[in-house]
């Protein structure tokens, strides 16, 4: 599945995950974002570079819902090979303020 059916500003970001560019990602979040992992709150920052950037971090779209602000895709990294993950993403001003990622 493509990106295509994406809110914008989620398609920015996980095309930025997918093309492992740090610069992009950080550009596609609010200077004060957060995000959750399995229900617990995680430095945004931290997470990223851990389960991202520094172990080749990619998802794949599984399916998305109606308004493109959440989805389920297989998320692979070197850490933790391949799981089905969900997103769900708050957006303000056309930039992601919070995500909650965890096992779908």
């Amino acid at each position: 599945m493509t990106t295509a059916q994406l809110d914008p500003a989620v398609r920015t970001l996980v095309d930025a995950v997918n093309a492992g560019d740090r610069n992009a990602f950080q550009a596609a979040l609010t200077p004060d974002a957060t995000m959750s992992d399995d229900g617990s709150d995680r430095d945004l920052s931290d997470w990223a570079d851990r389960e991202i950037f520094s172990s080749n971090g990619r998802m794949e779209i599984e399916s998305t819902s109606p308004d493109g602000r959440s989805f389920v895709a297989n998320y692979t990294n070197d850490t933790w090979g391949s799981m089905r993950t969900s997103w769900r993403f708050i957006v303000q001003d056309g930039k992601i303020a919070r995500f909650e990622t965890g096992q779908a």
